[in-house]
Order: structure tokens, then C-alpha cells, then sequence
């Protein structure tokens, strides 16, 4: 007899292995416990907990107790017959477990059971709001008696936990830390900061895809974050995103969606390694739809986990045929923005603190690899290169991937509370390091003009290269400096002025 229950019981009575882990695996033992293992929580009941050896019995387990996995469950509904669920719901029409279950099975399949519509009992959840991320308006499917408040749809819905982490992000104040940091160094110096970080902003997004050698490119993004964060009607439209893509790329080979296959990787030892796979070409706009959806059903909810969804949910699923990396970091403030929670003229530098060090690259790399390493340690030997093959949108591509149709459960109902639980840190992190220390520079910029011109007059560019050189030296005067500058050969002069600026930008 297995000792597991719940989720674990039904994988291992029907065969199926999900790609993505199930967060909480419970057990029968001596007594009740808790163990938390490599971010799995292993629950440990004793014997009188057992459920009776049916799929029923153990669904109705993990409605009470464990953590929805809805690409499980779509891989359930395809494989046992509609006939346990049918009979479970005639022999128990009130019960409110063998209700949702119904609601689930007819929600992701849009196959209807062979029973009657429920006639009495109250409504029930179908997500505990409590416990998860929810829409913001319920709506209430009579057959069922079920409030379906899931925050996407058939075609796409996170799965978002409120763990401890995502309920502090849910608090956090975008607008109220904004402006202490107003209050720090006044509204005007963090305005007149707000064009460089959007400049910032752009350059640290290319170099997170290891890419920034083109300063036109450059421009061209943080122009794109500037004009338009949150005055689109509707962001995820395909004409909204060919826009934006073509803004993004400038003169490209390619615009709009992709009817060709989509892969991350890299080359190590001259072999090609995949590190992930989109969604079929075919498939990309409707998970579009549902991710727009899912904005919508969540208006209202904390910005922070609307622009994880957001943001993630579209890398996720790939659909143009470039961009999609600049796209979904455009993607974070212009929630923010369309949310009211960071006003204009603000610009995040997210990217900036991604690509800060690489201790946050290295989150910022895991907060991917949680969704993708799965997906290729299930699926990579379905994954080769063959003959080649010209796509609609004129990709030529020798990769081929056999198993699409079995993988799309994951890209439909990914659960990203990892993924959420990281936007909350970085935008954190952005506001309260990275603007910080630009507001801080800035600000002791302006002093060190000031004090410069009481020992030497010039216009601000030239004081500014005289700052700099000092500072990018160790405060120690350069040759170059002093052919530029040639009052600064007076060692008074020099030595009053580094000493001055020194002493502003070391207090």
C-alpha cells in the first residue's frame, strides 16, 4: 500500500507525471508533521487521515488540504473516464468537493458531465481566495453552484500562491516609497533622474540578453518606455505589439507573431544545449488571449503580482518572432504605470537591478529556470534537429519538437508564485537601492558643482568631466585632465578642488 495520499496517490495510480512539481506532497505516518524539503512541503498525516483507495476520495483530499495544480488536473481529465467523476457527483450532488470537481472538468475541457445541474446548496469557491490569487470578480456558474473567480481562463491561468512572501508584496507601496525617497532628496532631483534611469533601464535590459553594443538600439527602447508605459488601451493586442515591436527593433527582418518554432539556448563545448521551448506557433495567440484576460480579471489586485504576471506569463509563451525579452520587461511598468501605482514620469530601472550583480542575475536566471529546467528535464529528448524547414513567417529551422500537444498543459496553467514572489524583490530592490543611489549621485552631483566653482568657473560639462575623472581615479589628478584644464597645473587649485569633491561624494 502507498504511503502517499492526495496528488501523489492519483500520479501514481494513473501514471502521470506532471512537469511541474507538486507543492506540497502529504504521506501517511505515525503522526502529524510538516517538513519542508528543497522548497517542497512534505506533510506527514497519521493513519486515520488515510482517504479510501478512489480518485474521488483523494480529490476530494486535495481540495481540502493541498495546493491546486491545474496541469495535473488537465492531465487527469484526459486520461481517467468521465464515468468516476459522474458517478462521484450523483452519489454526493451537495457535496462541495465533487462539485468543484465537475466545475474544473467541464471548465478546462468544455466536455459536459452526465448529470444533472446541482438544484440546491451554496456556492463555493472554486480558488480559496484566501489561499490564492484570485479574479477580482467572481462569477457565479449556477449548474455548479461554484463561484469561478480563477484569475485567467481555460486557454491561460497562473497559479499564484499567497505565500508568505506574496501576501508582504501584496502591502508593498509603490507610490508611498516614491515619495520618501521625494522627501529624501526633494521631487525635483528624483524627476530630473527619471529620463536617465529610463536610459538606464534600456542599456541593462540589453545586457541582460548580453547585448549592449548599439547605443541607437539603446535610445530606441528607453524612447519606447518613455512614450508609452501605460497609454496603450490594451498592451497585449496583436497591433499593440507589432507596434511596440517595431519601435523596439527599428529596421528588422521580421515583425509580428511567430508561426515558427521558438527556442532559448546556448552552445557549450560546440553542442547546442536548449534551455527552453515555446508554445506551437499555433497555440501562441490563444494563450495571448487568456494572459490579456487574466489582466483583465485581476484589475484592481496588487500591481506588483499583476506586473509578474504580466511580464512572465508573455516571455513564457514567446509569440513574437523577436523582442520578447524587451517586450516583457516593457511590459512591467507599463502595468505599474496603467495601475496608477508608479506615476509618471517614473521609470523602474527593474533591469538595472537584474543586471546589477551577479548574485541578482543569478536569482533573476532561477526565477526562469523554476518554469523552464522542468520543462526540458521532461521533454528533451523529444527535442532534434533534422531536415529543414521554411515556416510561414519565413524562419528556416532545422529544430523539431514532438511533443507540443503533450507539454501545452504547462504553458497553459504555469504556477508562477515563484515568479512573483521575485518581482516583488526586484521591484523592492529598485526603488529602494537602485533609485536610491541614482537620487544620491545626483544629489551629491549638484554639490560638487557648487563646490568646484567656488575655486573654478566653467559651464557644467566641463565641470562634470573634471568630478568624474576624479572619482573614476581614486581622487588623484590625470595628466589628461590637467592638458584639458590647465588651471588645475596649480597644485593649490587641484588639491582645494579634489579634496572638495572628495569630501561631498565620501560623506
Amino acid at each position: 500500500m502507498s504511503h502517499f495520499i492526495g496528488f501523489k496517490w492519483i500520479a501514481e495510480h494513473t501514471g502521470i507525471s506532471p512537469v511541474q512539481a507538486f507543492s506540497a506532497e502529504s504521506q501517511i505516518g505515525t503522526s502529524r508533521r510538516t517538513v519542508i524539503n528543497d522548497g517542497i512541503c512534505q506533510e506527514t498525516y497519521p493513519p486515520g487521515a488515510r482517504p479510501d483507495s478512489t480518485i474521488p476520495a483523494h480529490l476530494t483530499f486535495v481540495f481540502k488540504y493541498e495546493t491546486i495544480h491545474l496541469e495535473f488536473l488537465a492531465r487527469l481529465w484526459g486520461l481517467i473516464k468521465p464515468e468516476i467523476l459522474e458517478t462521484w457527483i450523483r452519489d454526493e450532488p451537495a457535496d462541495a468537493y465533487a462539485r468543484r470537481a465537475g466545475f474544473f472538468y467541464e471548465w478546462m475541457t468544455k466536455k459536459r458531465l452526465s448529470v444533472p445541474d446541482i438544484s440546491s446548496g451554496n456556492y463555493v469557491d472554486a480558488l480559496d481566495p484566501a489561499k490564492y490569487i484570485v479574479a477580482t470578480r467572481a462569477e457565479n456558474v449556477p449548474r455548479w453552484r461554484v463561484r469561478d473567480n480563477l484569475p485567467g481562463t481555460c486557454e491561460f491561468c497562473p497559479v499564484i500562491v499567497r505565500s508568505d512572501a506574496v501576501r508582504e508584496l501584496e502591502k508593498y507601496n509603490c507610490a508611498k516609497a516614491l515619495t520618501e525617497l521625494e522627501a529624501k532628496f526633494s521631487a525635483d532631483i528624483l524627476q530630473r533622474s527619471a529620463s536617465w534611469l529610463s536610459i538606464r533601464e534600456s542599456r541593462a535590459s540589453f545586457s541582460i540578453e548580453q547585448d549592449e553594443s548599439q547605443t541607437e538600439r539603446i535610445r530606441r527602447f528607453a524612447n519606447v518606455m518613455e512614450l508609452h508605459c501605460g497609454q496603450y488601451n490594451d498592451p497585449l493586442s496583436l497591433q499593440t505589439l507589432t507596434e511596440l515591436q517595431t519601435e523596439i527593433l527599428g529596421t528588422a527582418t521580421r515583425y509580428g507573431m511567430r508561426q515558427s518554432p521558438a527556442t532559448i539556448g546556448h552552445v557549450s563545448n560546440d553542442i547546442h544545449i536548449t534551455d527552453y521551448i515555446a508554445p506551437h506557433w499555433d497555440q501562441t495567440q490563444k494563450l495571448l488571449t487568456g494572459l490579456r484576460a487574466t489582466l483583465d480579471k485581476t484589475q484592481q489586485s496588487s500591481s506588483v503580482v499583476r506586473a509578474a504576471i504580466a511580464s512572465f506569463g508573455f516571455v513564457f509563451i514567446h509569440p513574437m518572432t523577436d523582442g520578447n525579452g524587451r517586450i516583457s520587461r516593457f511590459l512591467i511598468n507599463d502595468i505599474l504605470r496603467r495601475d496608477g501605482t508608479v506615476p509618471a514620469p517614473y521609470i523602474l530601472p527593474i533591469s538595472a537591478a537584474i543586471a546589477n550583480n551577479s548574485r541578482e542575475r543569478a536569482i533573476y536566471n532561477q526565477a526562469l529556470e523554476r518554469f523552464s529546467r522542468p520543462l526540458m528535464q521532461k521533454y528533451s529528448e523529444c527535442c532534434h534537429f533534422g531536415a529543414k524547414t521554411e515556416y510561414k513567417d519565413g524562419v528556416i529551422s532545422k529544430f523539431h519538437f514532438d511533443a507540443y500537444d503533450e507539454a501545452l498543459p504547462v504553458w497553459r496553467y504555469p504556477n508562477i508564485t515563484t515568479q512573483t514572489e521575485y518581482m516583488g524583490h526586484v521591484i523592492r530592490l529598485t526603488i529602494e537601492s537602485e533609485m536610491d543611489k541614482e537620487a544620491n549621485f545626483l544629489r551629491n552631483m549638484e554639490r560638487a558643482r557648487r563646490a568646484v566653482k567656488n575655486y573654478l568657473e566653467g559651464p557644467n560639462t566641463d565641470i562634470d568631466k573634471i568630478i568624474r575623472s576624479l572619482r573614476d581615479n581614486n581622487w588623484t589628478l590625470q595628466s589628461k585632465l590637467t592638458e584639458t584644464f590647465p588651471q588645475l597645473s596649480n597644485p593649490k587649485l587641484a588639491e582645494s578642488i579634489i579634496q572638495a569633491v572628495r569630501g561631498i561624494f565620501s560623506s
